[in-house]
This record gives C-alpha cells, structure tokens and sequence, in this order.
C-alpha cells in the first residue's frame, strides 16, 4: 500500500525539542468505551486488560525549533487504548502493569485518538493532516514540576475551551473543560521502555492509519499501588460541553490506575552572578 500523504509544509518525522508530559491512566468498562471507539475509529478494537478498557488521558508541552524560529505547543489527548481488529491474533495476553512497562513489543496496541485539544493553529493542522487526529483548539492553565520552581512532583492542568479566529489564532474562551492532577511527591517512579507509542487515527475517507512516536528516554510510571484516588484525578468541568459527555461516559467516576511521566532533561543552566572587586 502506498504511504499516507504528507501535505507541504510539513515533512517527516516532526522531531520535538523539549518534551513534558504527564499521563493519567483508567481501568474502565469496555461496554462504553466500544461505542465511543466505534463511532471514532471502526476498523479498531478496544483492548480489554483483564476484563476492563483502557482510557488514557495525556497533557504534553512540547518545544519545536525550526528554520525560522521556535515553536511551543500544548495539548492534551484524550485515548482508548485499542488495536486493529483484523490483528487480534497477533496480540500479546497482558495486564495492565505489563502493558504500562511496554511488554507489547507487537506495537498493536495504540492510543486510539477521540480527543485531542491543542493550542497551536499549526499543530492542529499538522495533526489533522498528518495523522487523521481528531484535533481542535482549546488552551490550558498548567502547573508542573520544575527545576526552575520549588521542590515537589505535582501536576495539574486545566483544559479549557477555545475558537479559532479569522486570522487563525487561538481565541480563548473562559469555559473550563476538564482538569488533570498528580500529585507524586515523595514517590519513586519506575523507568519504562514504552515507546515507540502507536497513535491511531482515521481520517475523512474512512481510512485508518497509524503514526509511532519514539521517546529518547525511558518514561517514568507509578503503579496502582501508588496511585490512589487523593494522588491523581480527572474533574468533568463542563458536562455538555463534547469532550465532557464522553469523559464523564467513559470515566464513570473511575479511579486512576497508573500515572506516567516525562520531562527533558535541562541543556545548559545560567549560574549566579558574582561580585567583581571593586577598583
């Protein structure tokens, strides 16, 4: 079969500068998730880890350098984990815990995309074009762990929505969407090898297609033994708003079973200054 097409100006593969991602994972009933799958991505399957879904909900912020300048995106996706139906066979028998640490060398099992909310004209363009994501606008108010902030290893990012204007900007509304906390101070995360992770998506011919993305470095992931319903959460903030009806139908007021995380190490750091003697 012939490759997917990539539409100028883009080229391939997108090599991101900086990564910062925090992932909130959901063992779920698969009876909701099919129907939402089905009315996204029909050639797919829901995955089932001993008998529940996966739901799979990641904030990234992400740094792009490019011949004419820089670019700085966030985003957050909404997933069910999911493979092609017409490769059940080929399919590892996992648990969540396997599947979390990358033991599904097969690459099979995906996040399949039902939302995914961005704040960056271009980067829901690419998405769109590039990898059938069902990307639209929205903007975020997110606090994260940095080098630069004091000590700690606490997320929390709340989605809101968002228009696009007639010059193509980002038009912020105040409606919030959702919000997406972790609170992992004090935890010690497990390095997984779990990528490259296979993004699937479908686009407007009805063609599925998929598109893996390498991370350079291992994740971080904190097992459901950590990760109780005071460490980390999703809030519906708006229920009638598209993306709060499938969470709310899809979540169920779900516990949390696992958190993963990634930030890019630092390059190079300005030192304090100093006095020079006074002459």
């Amino acid at each position: 079969m012939p490759l997917p097409p990539v539409p100028a100006p883009y080229q391939l593969p997108f090599h991101y500068g900086a990564l910062h991602n925090l992932g909130v994972d959901f063992l779920v009933d698969p009876g909701p998730a099919r129907d939402v799958l089905a009315k996204h991505h029909p050639a797919l399957s829901v995955a089932e880890f001993g008998g529940p879904a996966l739901v799979s909900v990641n904030f990234q912020l992400y740094f792009a350098q490019y011949p004419f300048g820089a670019g700085i995106t966030q985003e957050v996706e909404v997933n069910i984990v999911a493979f092609p139906t017409d490769a059940a066979d080929r399919l590892p028998g996992l648990s969540y815990e396997q599947y979390a640490q990358g033991y599904d060398q097969t690459k099979l099992l995906g996040i399949a995309r039902i939302h995914v909310l961005c704040d960056n004209p271009l980067a829901i363009d690419a998405g769109r074009k590039l990898y059938a994501e069902p990307k639209y606008p929205g903007w975020f108010e997110a606090a994260m762990p940095s080098l630069n902030g004091p000590a700690g290893n606490s997320w929390h990012v709340t989605c809101k929505a968002a228009g696009i204007t007639p010059e193509g900007e980002i038009e912020r509304h105040p409606t919030g969407l959702f919000t997406l906390t972790a609170d992992l101070t004090g935890l010690t995360g497990t390095p997984v090898n779990n990528t490259p992770i296979t993004g699937y998506g479908t686009d407007d011919d009805g063609r599925p297609l998929a598109g893996p993305m390498n991370v350079y470095q291992p994740y971080l992931w904190y097992s459901p033994a950590d990760i109780t319903a005071d460490r980390a959460g999703l809030a519906v903030l708006d229920p009638a708003a598209d993306v709060g009806q499938d969470l709310t139908r899809l979540l169920d007021d779900d516990a949390p079973a696992g958190v993963w995380t990634y930030q890019s190490p630092p390059v190079a750091a300005h030192n304090r200054p100093y006095y020079l003697r006074r002459y």
